[in-house]
C-alpha cells in the first residue's frame, strides 16, 4: 500500500534529495506533500491525508518540534508517525524529541536507513510477502 509522506523542510533542494532518496529506497510511495515550515505542514494536514511525516527541526516561521508539538496535542493528529530527518547534534534535543515519540535519522543517511526506520513504524511495517524494488542506479548517500 502507497505512503503519502508529508515533507516539511525549509530547503527546497533537501525536500527534493529526500523524496529522491524515498524513491530510491524502495519504500511504496504514494503522494509527497511538501512544505517549508511547520506552519504550513499544520495546513496541509488539514486537506492531505498522510501517513508519515518527516521533518527537519531548524527552520523559520514554526521549527520541527514545534510542529511535533502541536501534532502530539491534537487527539485527531496525536497518532500520526514522525521522523525528524535532521543534522541536529545536541543528544539533550534528540532524546526530548524520542520522549515526544518522534523517531530520529540524522543526515546524511542512505537510503536503506530511512526505510527500514519507515518499516520500523507500526502501521508502515514492511510487508514481508511484497517485493521490493530494486534501487535504479545505486545508491545514494545524503
Amino acid at each position: 500500500m502507497p505512503i503519502n509522506v508529508l515533507l516539511v523542510d525549509d530547503s527546497a533542494v533537501m525536500r527534493r534529495m529526500i523524496t529522491r532518496t524515498l524513491q530510491l529506497s524502495g519504500v511504496p510511495l504514494g503522494a509527497v506533500v511538501p512544505c517549508a515550515n511547520g506552519a504550513e505542514a499544520l495546513e496541509a494536514l488539514r486537506v492531505s491525508r498522510v501517513d508519515l511525516a518527516l521533518v527537519d527541526i531548524n527552520m523559520p516561521v514554526m521549527d520541527g518540534e514545534q510542529f511535533l508539538d502541536h501534532v502530539r496535542a491534537d487527539p485527531r493528529l496525536a497518532p500520526l508517525p514522525v521522523v525528524i530527518v535532521s543534522t541536529e547534534s545536541s543528544p539533550t534535543r534528540v532524546q526530548r524529541l524520542r520522549q515526544k515519540g518522534a523517531l530520529f535519522v540524522h543526515k546524511p543517511f542512505t537510503p536503506e536507513l530511512l526505510r527500514d526506520t519507515i518499516h520500523s513504524l507500526p502501521g508502515l511495517a514492511h510487508d514481508p510477502a511484497a517485493p521490493t524494488p530494486a534501487p535504479p542506479g545505486g545508491d545514494l548517500d545524503f
